[in-house]
């Protein structure tokens, strides 16, 4: 369990990515801000949860992620940043011609395990990668993050039936439920629920809970069950902390106007000043 510390530590950095997240969209013309806000304290916790080094990226001893959402690549590379993995003044490169920091993340970047933005691929890769780990009986976890409007690919399925035929609970699948895509509620493009009832058919231990509470994203991360591979539906408000942008389909792929950033970043400040 976190204590009051922990979670106070979280919600600070949390507020420190959504702004400079808000900046680097800003600053590089354009970028998926809703779903890269809705993800926030989801990779937050995984930072924070998994076993990684950004010393050494390629350590065998590793947990592996894969940012399936690709196009919500901003809130990774600043989080990426953030940890070391890349320098800071990268991050001026973004959108520019021959930026390693494109819309969607390329394994050129250190940290990144795979290119995605493909939607429907990332659950395979992680599927494959979590078998092989299992063939060579090694302890590494793999943790995936989907996005919700992303499961009307069909491949995303064939990965779920996979791994649960080969009891891959060295598995965990994550998906950024904000019920939101680009054409509208998913609910109305393409009807997911009962999305738990789905997972549990289809073999998963499954579980819901608040993507922004952080004592139920690390309880949930925690949760082990014997052959069987981990689904945590983390329900998230699409554009979270950019007031103008929360649960609006119009800001899928948007660039704040510079006083929608101002004023951000003027919120973050006074949130900030009461969590301290």
């Amino acid at each position: 369990m976190l204590d009051k510390e922990q979670i106070k530590k979280l919600k600070i950095q949390a507020s420190e990515i959504c702004e400079k997240t808000v900046e680097l969209i800003y600053n590089g013309g354009g970028g998926h801000i809703g779903g890269d806000l809705s993800e926030v304290d989801i990779m937050i916790s995984l930072f924070n949860y998994m076993k990684h080094d950004p010393k050494n990226p390629k350590w065998t001893g590793r947990d592996y992620f894969i940012l399936s959402k690709g196009h919500s690549a901003e809130t990774y590379y600043t989080l990426l940043s953030e940890y070391g993995y890349i320098d800071k003044k990268l991050l001026d490169k973004y959108g520019t011609f021959g930026s390693i920091l494109g819309g969607h993340p390329n394994k050129k970047v250190a940290g990144v395990e795979a290119n995605t933005g493909s939607l429907g691929h990332g659950l395979g890769l992680a599927t494959g990668i979590a078998l092989a780990l299992k063939k060579d009986q090694k302890e590494n976890r793999v943790y995936v993050l989907t996005g919700d409007g992303e499961l009307g690919e069909g491949s995303n399925w064939e990965a779920i039936m996979s791994a649960a035929k080969y009891k891959l609970d060295n598995l965990t699948w994550i998906v950024d439920r904000n019920s939101l895509q680009i054409s509208g509620k998913t609910e109305a493009v393409m009807p997911l629920e009962s999305l738990k009832g789905k997972a549990e058919a289809f073999g998963f231990k499954t579980v819901e809970i608040n993507g922004h509470d952080y004592e139920q994203i690390f309880s949930a991360l925690s949760i082990r069950e014997k052959e069987k591979p981990l689904c945590i539906i983390a329900n998230t408000v699409k554009g979270k902390r950019l007031a103008c942008a929360e649960n609006r389909p119009d800001w899928h792929h948007k660039t704040p106007t510079k006083e929608q950033v101002e004023q951000l970043k003027k919120n973050m400040a006074e949130y900030r000043k009461e969590l301290a």
